[in-house]
């Protein structure tokens, strides 16, 4: 499927749903307006929790929070829906804030767990309320009115409510086509990842818990108004559970999913009540519908496990990306005059519990100078390079970066400072392209906040960013592949992406933790190549790898380590011929 195939495809779809008032009949209309209202819901939970990796049951609170919102200002002191529309969404937007900042540092089942206490908090508040009329909800909620044309049946605000859920659908798609976009995506792959890059992985995803709350405000603004009537039932926690179901069923990290999901399970609850009585006993089907959703959902599941949308994906051809314009790639840094010490680690110690995993190591690194740090399995390498780079605390001790002292900094701001890292077990976003994945890399680069990708007004920085991405795919020989998702590439491929993430950051110290592992023979030798020409352009590198020829061969000086202790320090003729190093890699002197 070309770009021009896509859009004329989304063209047809909006026209569908324009002559669909003049088609379906009125109760489909009605149907139509509560798929539309509740993907609006669900689409946030998709950016939430399909694609930001936080699991939410409360979005329905949320839905509720402006439903009563501007049900109250319009019933009960006259208001118009447009003023209840503003205050819902401030209202929404501040209680989300606050809820987010309290429990998004909650990890796992934690915060899905809290998201079920604070949605049975809000449905309670909502029934025990005098000013809400409890239980018996509030009535007689006016019409929107738009000028003087009040949209009073299905029909007229059937346009309404899905010329919201298109444009936002649209502005999502912006959002998760930019900077920020792709750093909610990068959630997934785990804090230490995220912050690898220079992403602050709290404030991503508060904002982004906001952006869902703020569309279910949308979805109960537009309920409240439709139905002309509130109530605390449709806000329950098990309304939240609905929600998540239709994600699942359209496919939780696909935005299309939220209206398809919405849609199946909308038409199947219908089906199900209007056909079940007819071969269940008589006042037996009300009981049976719950069975009987189950079972279908179940077998749904079964079929297409990923949700409706990736599986319908499989059978049609991707989507080719058009050429992107010609644009400058992004301004580098300077570098570090060669000769200066660029990174000193003195007297660090790292403690887990009663091992000692580092003790009192201290080494340097020149400009321009590529250093390995090796030793056998269980030296302390890795726990090493955790330390420099801020993913784990060290005990005591310091390490300074061109003369700073990051000892006790945050790993995003080593990340920002230049220093850009590896990992030992790959950590990608398999669902990213290559090129996405290479773009990602250069968030600490880029100032594009939110509300610019939202809007798409940071075309000219994404252009830039996208000819850097492709530059560093080239450096590392995957151009050509730009397009092609990470998790189909071959483990030795990964690594080479990871590097052009890691280069993508443009930094003045680049640390590669067991970069070689996994490449065929050809492919160390191109990966040296690289190696070389990076420090011909004057970038430092400290390299951790278990394969001695390739270490040997390539780096400047070895630092050995044994036992989390440094044992010996020197060019690699001297650590070679240094009986230590003999004794603890091959238990004795050859």
């Amino acid at each position: 499927m070309t770009t021009s195939q896509f859009r004329r495809a989304c063209a047809a779809a909006v026209v569908l749903i324009l002559v669909a008032p003049d088609v379906l009949s009125p109760f489909s209309i009605t149907l139509m307006n509560y798929i539309g209202i509740y993907a609006l819901a669900v689409l946030g939970l998709v950016l939430l929790a399909g694609i930001g990796g936080m699991l939410s049951f409360g979005q329905a609170a949320f839905v509720g929070i402006t439903a009563y919102t501007t049900a109250g200002l319009t019933a009960m002191l006259g208001y118009s829906p447009w003023l209840g529309l503003v205050a819902g969404l401030v209202l929404t937007g501040l209680v989300a804030a606050i809820l987010g900042a309290v429990t998004l540092r909650l990890g796992g089942h934690f915060l899905s767990l809290s998201t079920i206490a604070w949605g049975l908090a809000t449905y309670f508040l909502f029934g025990n309320l005098p000013m809400l009329g409890q239980f018996s909800g509030i009535a007689d909620v006016p019409p929107i009115s738009v000028g003087n044309y009040a949209l009073t049946s299905s029909a007229s605000i059937y346009y309404l409510i899905w010329l919201f859920l298109i444009v936002a659908l649209l502005l999502s798609a912006n959002l998760l086509d930019s900077r920020q976009g792709r750093a909610v995506r990068a959630l997934r792959a785990g804090r230490i990842m995220a912050e690898s890059l220079g992403i602050d992985p709290f404030r991503i995803k508060l904002v982004t818990f906001v952006i869902a709350a703020l569309l279910s405000a949308l979805s109960g603004w537009l309920y409240a108004h439709m139905s002309r009537f509130v109530s605390p039932a449709p806000f329950d926690v098990t309304v939240g559970i609905l929600y998540l179901l239709m994600a699942m069923v359209g496919g939780m990290a696909y935005l299309s999913g939220a209206v398809v999901g919405a849609a199946v399970v909308t038409l199947l609850k219908n089906g199900i009540q209007d056909y079940l009585p007819i071969i269940a006993p008589s006042g037996a089907s009300g009981q049976l519908e719950v069975v009987v959703f189950s079972v279908l959902f179940i077998i749904l599941l079964q079929r297409a496990r990923a949700g409706v949308v990736p599986f319908a994906l499989r059978f049609l051809p991707r989507l080719q990306p058009s050429p992107s314009s010609a644009a400058a790639a992004l301004d580098r840094r300077a570098q570090p005059q060669p000769g200066q010490t660029i990174l000193a680690v003195s007297d660090v110690t790292r403690r887990f519990g009663g091992l000692v995993a580092v003790d009192r190591v201290s080494f340097e690194l020149q400009v321009g100078e590529i250093l390995g740090l090796i030793g056998p399995n269980g030296a302390g390498k890795t726990t090493m390079f955790n330390l420099i780079t801020g993913a784990l605390p060290l005990n005591q001790g310091t390490i300074r970066f061109l003369g700073a002292d990051i000892s006790r900094s945050a790993q995003r701001h080593i990340a920002r400072a230049g220093i850009a890292r590896t990992f030992q077990h790959v950590k990608l976003r398999k669902n990213m392209t290559l090129l996405d994945t290479v773009m990602l890399g250069t968030y600490a680069r880029t100032r594009s906040g939110f509300l610019a990708g939202i809007l798409h007004i940071d075309r000219a920085e994404e252009a830039r960013i996208r000819a850097e991405a492709m530059w560093q795919l080239q450096r590392v020989g995957l151009a050509d592949r730009a397009f092609e998702l990470a998790g189909n590439l071959p483990l030795g491929s990964q690594r080479l992406l990871e590097i052009a993430r890691a280069l993508a950051a443009d930094p003045a110290l680049l640390m590669l933790d067991e970069p070689a592992a996994g490449l065929r023979a050809a492919e160390k030798a191109e990966l040296a190549r690289l190696l070389e020409a990076l420090r011909a352009e004057g970038l430092s590198i400290l390299l951790v790898e278990h394969d001695m020829d390739f270490v040997m061969g390539l780096v400047d000086r070895t630092v050995v380590m044994d036992f989390g202790a440094k044992l010996c320090e020197g060019t690699p003729a001297v650590v070679r011929q240094d009986p230590r190093v003999q004794e603890a890699y091959l238990g004795g002197v050859a």
